[in-house]
């Protein structure tokens, strides 16, 4: 029996000698093939040697890399769990194989690969660099401890700047992202991932001509990464290149199916080419990749003011996702109570939250309000929020008593230096636009929370405790639908008083000898059931034009993608006139060019809507049943023109053209209507902020007596 064993071991080893010396030079001939950068011969030579000797750890482990390298994560997770089996003292295996599990978006399973890595080789820096790419999603702080031991360890480790790069443009600190990311490109000059992240930090600096350098350069490096085309596709879509967007997204997307980022993307760029349902069904897919999407529940909400059928039970829906996925999570982590005096007269401080204290149209809307405070009563802080500073941002500064720049400041830095300054009332002055901080509001740094202007619609979250509103923006009937209280103003909105002189004294009908209809919205509010009702209009009032002007029509694209809905909706485009982008003054006198202005539907318009009234020119508008159908109807409502007001598309066609036959009533109308307007508490500034002065008042009244 014994001379049996014997002698079968003696046969096993002479067979894996055999076996060595037949697997020996194939393993040389791929390791020298890879090293050549030959990648397909060397894939197929590993092969080849794995079906003689499927165990054998160095082909498995390298074999497994060049997969995960080449995107093939599933492949790869395969050899390295064998690599693994073969050799489970490797820490390089290891740290591989949570490379492969990271790129299958299983970043849980991912760092404990790592972290074993670790257990086997503490002072491994590239095992630790890969530890914080797979810890940003789950916790971001992890992952810039990591990167940051990494350096300590090896400081020209160019994949530790690299990812320390982008986790700072998470945390929105650009400068330093900029400067580790520089780092990177020092050490490795051809890093196409560290291009493509700086292009991010460049982008959100505002300095597009320089990021989209970066992303030319990580394109031509690695065609095969989706990041190039994307982040270029972004830094196009925020320049307002349509045409260039669009091409770069689809290749991200050809290129990584299951990237959210360009989902996300590619329903901003149908957004403003106004495919709604295409963009809202591009949200959605970001949405079943990544369920905590902030970004794309944010859009998909604002997308839903664009959709004609979306019910109020399904905007506030949208933002219980929101709550649900993000601010649940923040605000339970941050449950702190605020040490602010409950004297209930004492003089209050207002703290204001924006990413457009600049020349933006939302900022025409709250300026007034801050303007015009009770000085004795309030002290405003504001906390800015976007790079873009211009001249209205040196406005918005004098008005303020103090002024923070919070465009580079994480949420917890920013909610900090809310409580620093003592703030009683925070207002949020965004909702879901771009640029909100609502993880901030999530985390409650003031006692009172209100959320007005910006948006306007609500933003879902129960720590907001207020909404500035009207009653007929927001029936009562829907009220309980809202995580906010609502408070009523004498419109949803005001704007910031235009120069009387702008208004001139005729309606242009009277001279030029035709009717001339306007729309000066976002292209992206122009539904197919409003261009078809316009149709009508201009069929029924012979000789008339529609003039339409946005910032977006400079981009060709958008221009023909616009006639070429309008035709279909039956609106012939030798009828129609395309105004770009001008300077405020000269968009103003634009509508010297207009008799009628109509107001888009289902999403109505809010300060190019008081802008027409000012300028006296009267305004269409048909009330729906959404808070974004409704803005029109509020405005015209509060200023007293409650029959230029319809909740049918027949009876807006009605209005629109038996008002265009009446000349001189127009012509009357139009000298009379800018005093009217500005006569109105809605649009006399005094009188509407007086009103917000007296609701901040009570909601503090009431704060101080709720502990009693």
């Amino acid at each position: 029996m014994s001379n049996s064993v014997g002698q079968r071991a003696f046969q096993n080893a002479r067979l894996r000698k055999r076996q060595e010396a037949d697997v020996l030079p194939l393993l040389g001939n791929a390791l020298q093939l890879q090293k050549k950068g030959l990648l397909p011969e060397a894939r197929a030579a590993y092969r080849q040697l794995l079906q003689l000797a499927p165990n054998q750890f160095i082909a498995l482990h390298m074999l497994g890399v060049l997969e995960s390298d080449a995107k093939n994560h599933q492949q790869a997770e395969i050899l390295l769990s064998r690599a693994v089996a073969a050799d489970p003292r490797s820490a390089e295996a290891h740290m591989s194989l949570g490379v492969a599990l990271n790129g299958l978006r299983r970043h849980d399973e991912a760092c404990e690969s790592h972290r074993r890595a670790l257990a086997l080789r503490p002072n491994y820096a590239l095992a630790l660099s890969n530890l914080g790419n797979a810890s940003v999603t789950l916790d971001i702080q992890e992952a810039l401890a990591c990167y940051d031991k990494a350096l300590a360890i090896d400081g020209n480790l160019a994949e530790a700047h690299n990812g320390r790069g982008w986790v700072l443009c998470r945390l929105r600190n650009y400068d330093e992202a900029i400067a580790s990311l520089n780092r990177a490109l020092s050490i490795k000059p051809d890093y196409a991932s560290a291009l493509a992240n700086r292009a991010v930090a460049l982008q959100e600096l505002l300095r597009f001509d320089e990021a989209i350098a970066d992303c030319n350069r990580a394109v031509a490096l690695a065609p095969d990464d989706a990041n190039g085309w994307l982040w270029r596709a972004s830094v196009w879509l925020q320049m307002k290149q349509m045409a260039e967007a669009l091409p770069d997204c689809e290749k991200a997307l050809a290129i990584d199916p299951e990237s959210a980022q360009a989902h996300l993307v590619l329903g901003l760029c149908l957004t403003g080419l106004g495919r709604v349902d295409e963009a809202l069904a591009s949200f959605d897919r970001a949405l079943a990749i990544t369920p905590d999407f902030a970004s794309a529940i944010s859009n998909k909400i604002f997308a839903l003011d664009f959709l004609a059928d979306a019910s109020v039970e399904q905007h506030q829906q949208a933002r219980q996702v929101w709550w649900d996925q993000i601010g649940a999570k923040v605000a339970s982590e941050a449950a702190r109570r605020h040490d602010n005096s409950r004297d209930p007269d004492r003089p209050l401080v207002l703290g204001y939250v924006s990413a457009d204290f600049n020349a933006h149209s939302a900022a025409f809307i709250f300026k007034p309000v801050l303007q015009y405070h009770d000085r004795e009563q309030f002290e405003i802080v504001c906390y800015s929020c976007s790079s873009k500073a211009d001249a209205a941002t040196d406005e918005f500064q004098k008005i303020a008593d103090r002024w923070h720049d919070a465009s580079q400041w994480s949420d917890d830095r920013l909610a900090g230096q809310i409580r620093a300054d003592g703030v009683d009332i925070l207002i949020d002055l965004s909702g879901h636009t771009k640029g909100n901080r609502l993880g901030v509001f999530a985390l409650k740094p003031a006692p009172i929370q209100v959320h007005g202007w910006g948006h306007g619609t609500g933003t879902g979250l129960p720590t907001i405790d207020y909404l500035f509103s009207d009653p007929v923006a927001i029936p009562a009937a829907v009220r309980h639908l809202f995580a906010e209280t609502v408070v009523d103003l004498p419109c949803f909105v005001t704007l910031e008083p235009l120069p009387i002189e702008l208004a001139r004294a005729s309606t242009p009908a009277t001279s030029n000898g035709f009717v001339t209809f306007g729309v000066f919205n976002r292209i992206s509010k122009i539904s197919d059931a409003a261009a078809q009702a316009w149709s009508r209009i201009l069929e029924r009032v012979p000789g008339s034009r529609l003039l339409i002007k946005d910032l977006a029509l400079d981009d060709q694209l958008v221009r023909d993608n616009l006639l070429a809905r309008l035709a279909t909706c039956g609106v012939p485009a030798e009828r129609v006139d395309l105004l770009g982008t001008t300077l405020r003054i000269d968009h103003l006198r634009s509508f010297h060019r207009v008799d009628i202005a109509l107001d888009p539907f289902p999403q109505n318009g809010g300060v190019s809507t008081l802008e027409a009234l000012q300028m006296g020119v009267p305004v269409v508008a048909k009330l729906g049943n959404s808070l974004p159908s409704r803005a029109g109807g509020s405005i015209l409502s509060a200023l007293g023109l409650r029959d230029w007001v319809t909740d049918s598309e027949e009876a807006y066609v009605d209005i629109a053209v038996s008002r265009a036959a009446q000349i001189g009533d127009l012509d009357k109308l139009r000298r009379e209507l800018p005093g009217q307007v500005r006569a109105a508490p809605a649009c006399n500034p005094i009188a509407y902020v007086q009103a917000v002065d007296e609701a901040y008042r009570a909601m503090w009244k009431r704060y101080c007596s709720s502990d009693a």
